[in-house]
């Protein structure tokens, strides 16, 4: 199946990551020179580090035909052990010298070193086989194996292109990990798919997404923030078409201030390594603060209730959300227990987030299902609401709320802030006059920062005394 697409795109900087340029026939002949070093493995991994090595290698094993395990260069030793022996990766390739195997790690195959003149064996995988092997986070044990095949990737990429209208006119712009859905699958395959150019800035930087002068733009929220605290970065995206905004929720003020500097209110959108991205905003549609938007094309969603039952798309009422979709994955590598857990019956993927949906289909994600729903004194709060209202008070930058143990409620309502000039008093105030009085934090933590992972998303099971869950999606 072609993942990749054709173009006759010639340009010498079609590809351009950390300042190094390639052009499309370029980049061709190193991943084929990949393909034949690595054809009939039974998958590969990749050191994914942010530079052209790590594309070469990725579009080297879609060549192949061999799924390709992203390996995240900060991961330690364990985490590290665990995705390579998991994954049954037969080779590690890495630019040259970036990367020293240790003992009983597959054997480090230098990208660099291989020449273009290599003719790869002719592969032609089916749609279902797996293009990549995705790792989550393994916040509640060790991390699993999410194949994602040739023609998931394709289905979920053209949705995309259609919502955003993504063309080969436009160049995209961003400096997210290459290890990740969001900025390998839809920031690196995308581009390629859709035969536009890519400048990857190494790092999210927002002078540097400020120079890039891109048509399309990628951040997660603390990109955006960053730039939003900056003026004259984000001024300087005012000639830009969409910029677009995921893998964590965008707070509302980040929204606002955005909007306002770079006159474009963003695109925001939703998934999940096991889904990709099903929901989203679209580029000739409405962009409304803390929502995500509609389904895309061929992707259905329905929200369920504790009890199984049915939850009214009445924009208020919570329910897990469950989705059906072309994207979605068939099952965890190698954990079958896993995989029937994570479906229901009759078919669809239990995402784990709660979610409101509106009269007319617009999608909110209130949390996840184990960290995001308190329920406190009989009821049902979603901690993404009391959220939106701390960021609200001037004084705040981030906020994150939990549910903690109450000896009377079951459960509280608990904050960990990041503000300057302001007290915990206040902030419960602040809340309490703007939502209902049971929504209020009952105790404010006032903190230096929260824990974060690769992808900017608060990881609410590392704050003190919020109950164990699986990471956020996205």
């Amino acid at each position: 199946m072609d993942l990749l697409g054709t173009t006759a795109d010639d340009r010498g900087d079609a590809l351009r990551v950390a300042g190094r340029a390639l052009s499309r026939a370029d980049l061709m002949a190193r991943a084929g020179a990949v393909a034949a070093e690595i054809a009939g493995a039974p998958a590969v991994a990749v050191h994914a580090t942010a530079t052209l090595e790590t594309v070469v290698a990725v579009v080297g094993g879609l060549l192949a035909g061999v799924p390709v395990v992203p390996l995240p260069p900060d991961s330690g030793p364990d985490e590290r052990g665990h995705i390579l022996g998991d994954s049954g990766a037969a080779l590690l390739l890495a630019a040259r010298g970036a990367y020293e195997a240790a003992d009983g790690e597959p054997p480090v195959v230098p990208v660099d070193d291989l020449t273009s003149g290599n003719t790869p064996t002719a592969a032609s995988p089916s749609g279902d086989a797996a293009a990549l092997i995705l790792y989550t986070s393994g916040t509640t044990g060790a991390p699993k194996g999410v194949p994602v095949t040739r023609a998931a990737i394709a289905a979920g990429l053209d949705a995309l292109a259609e919502a955003w209208a993504w063309t080969p006119g436009d160049v995209l712009v961003h400096g997210l990990p290459l290890f990740h859905v969001h900025g390998l699958v839809l920031g690196v395959l995308g581009p390629l798919r859709v035969g536009s150019p890519l400048v990857h800035t190494g790092r999210p930087k927002p002078e540097l997404y400020a120079a890039a002068g891109g048509s399309l733009y990628f951040g997660v929220p603390t990109v955006w923030s960053r730039i939003a605290a900056d003026p004259a970065a984000a001024e300087a995206l005012r000639g830009t078409r969409l910029l677009v905004s995921g893998s964590a929720p965008l707070p509302v003020p980040v929204f606002e201030r955005l909007a306002a500097l770079t006159g474009h209110r963003p695109v925001e959108r939703y998934g999940m390594t096991e889904t990709l991205i099903t929901v989203s905003a679209r580029a000739d549609g409405d962009r409304r603060p803390g929502q995500v938007g509609l389904p895309l094309p061929g992707v259905e969603t329905r929200l369920v209730a504790e009890d199984g039952g049915a939850v009214p798309a009445d924009g208020e009422t919570p329910g897990e959300l469950h989705v059906r979709a072309p994207m979605v994955f068939s099952g965890y590598l190698g954990r079958p227990e896993a995989t029937a857990a994570a479906f229901t019956a009759d078919g669809w993927f239990r995402t784990g987030d709660i979610a409101t949906v509106a009269p007319d289909g617009w999608h909110r994600i209130v949390g996840r299902a184990s960290t995001d729903l308190i329920k406190s004194g009989g009821y049902r709060i979603g901690a993404g609401e009391v959220e939106d209202a701390l960021l609200a008070h001037p004084a705040v930058r981030e906020a994150a709320v939990v549910g903690t143990p109450h000896a009377d409620l079951g459960e509280q309502v608990t904050a960990y802030v990041v503000a300057e000039g302001a007290t915990g008093p206040e902030l419960t105030d602040f809340v309490a006059a703007r939502l209902s009085a049971h929504k209020r934090p009952r105790t404010v933590h006032l903190v230096g920062e929260l824990p974060r992972n690769a992808m900017g998303k608060v990881v609410k099971t590392r704050l003190p005394g919020a109950r164990p869950g699986p990471a956020p999606a996205g």
